[in-house]
């Protein structure tokens, strides 16, 4: 029975307007749209939302600074791509580390910080769920803090809304690690994935996540005369198809009349709500990878439906985050991967294939 409940909830995940999505009034928290927005699905990359904002915890409470040294551990090192491929001994500042991971959303670089900030792994990855906990994320739990899936690692929409509003009320210092258009490390350039920024009127952060399991997802905000709102898709088959329908929520947040309840007050439904979906059979199949190449123009972009999103006809504004310089040749050579390192990397399976961006 249960086997044959998964069936019927991976299959109508995947047609048209099924899955989760939310978008939320960030100033007086009514939802002006939503679906299925207490369904269990892996976060992806969007976990790393949680990271910058356990991260955040730690610099306000003063126990690191942006200037904090991030080094490349082998335990980080050793992380499954997306990464940055630094060797371990190699250094960066919080700063530089904090923007990468949001940018580039490389996994190695999460584990360095999350290292950096709870001492190992694993205690930051606890101190990550206490921080859910603490905030209202009822419906979530996490096991690292890049986003790779295993069991145990879960959120909601819902709970995906809650953090990104907290994230913009608690930490407006820190804004701008979201809506950066790109980075450069000096010897390579990287452009956000978030396709809206610089291209949606009002766009101003926050991330995105891919996985086989999860489908495309894209946490977005944007403010526009004097309104606020933060947008949640989930599962979505494409970039451009999460980039397309993250901007028809904004711009209806941003222009419908807020007479929705209150996300706070909004009561669990969905009786397959306890399961964590999954859609990796429709993500990364041949027939799915087909189609994705048929939406890329003749120099191979996305091509975007929503009348929303412009080009951007100028280079993106780039902001440095690399190595810390004269520390590019720093590196250890003895491979040290700990207990909770190997332990860690058994848990959490590497999504394959990957489809072709």
């Amino acid at each position: 029975m249960m086997a044959a409940t998964c069936a019927v909830l991976l299959g109508s995940l995947t047609g048209a307007n099924a899955n989760p999505r939310l978008v939320v009034d960030i100033n007086s928290l009514r939802v002006v749209e939503q679906n299925d927005i207490f369904q269990r699905w892996y976060p992806a990359s969007l976990t790393k939302l949680l990271t910058a904002y356990t991260t955040f915890r730690a610099l306000k409470a003063g126990e690191v600074s942006l200037t904090t040294p991030v080094v490349m551990s082998a335990n980080a090192a050793k992380e499954p791509p997306s990464k940055m491929y630094y060797k371990p001994g190699q250094k960066l500042t919080l700063d530089s580390a904090l923007k990468i991971m949001l940018v580039k959303s490389a996994n190695d670089i999460a584990v360095a910080v999350a290292e950096t900030v709870g001492g190992t792994e694993g205690k930051f990855v606890a101190r990550m769920n206490a921080e859910a906990a603490r905030i209202g994320m009822s419906s979530s739990h996490f096991i690292n803090p890049h986003g790779l899936p295993g069991q145990g690692q879960y959120t909601t929409a819902r709970d995906l809304a809650i953090l990104a509003i907290t994230l913009k009320r608690e930490f407006p210092e820190y804004a701008s690690y979201f809506a950066l258009e790109g980075i450069s490390t000096g010897k390579k350039n990287y452009p956000n994935y978030n396709m809206l920024i610089g291209r949606f009127e009002g766009a101003d952060g926050m991330k995105t996540g891919f996985i086989c399991a999860a489908g495309f997802n894209q946490v977005s905000s944007a403010n526009r005369n004097g309104r606020a709102v933060v947008s949640v898709v989930l599962g979505a088959d494409s970039l451009g198809g999460r980039a397309d329908e993250s901007a028809r929520l904004l711009q209806k947040g941003l222009t419908t009349a807020t007479a929705g309840p209150r996300i706070v007050d909004i009561q669990p439904y969905g009786e397959t709500r306890d399961l964590v979906a999954d859609v990796s059979k429709q993500i990364c199949s041949q027939a799915a990878a087909k189609v994705r190449s048929e939406g890329r123009d003749e120099v191979g972009r996305q091509k975007l439906q929503s009348p929303f999103i412009q080009e951007i006809n100028r280079p993106l504004k780039l902001v440095y985050a690399g190595l810390i310089p004269g520390t590019e040749n720093e590196t250890v050579t003895k491979d040290t991967v700990t207990k909770e390192a190997k332990g860690s990397a058994a848990r959490v399976p590497v999504p394959r294939p990957r489809p072709s961006l």
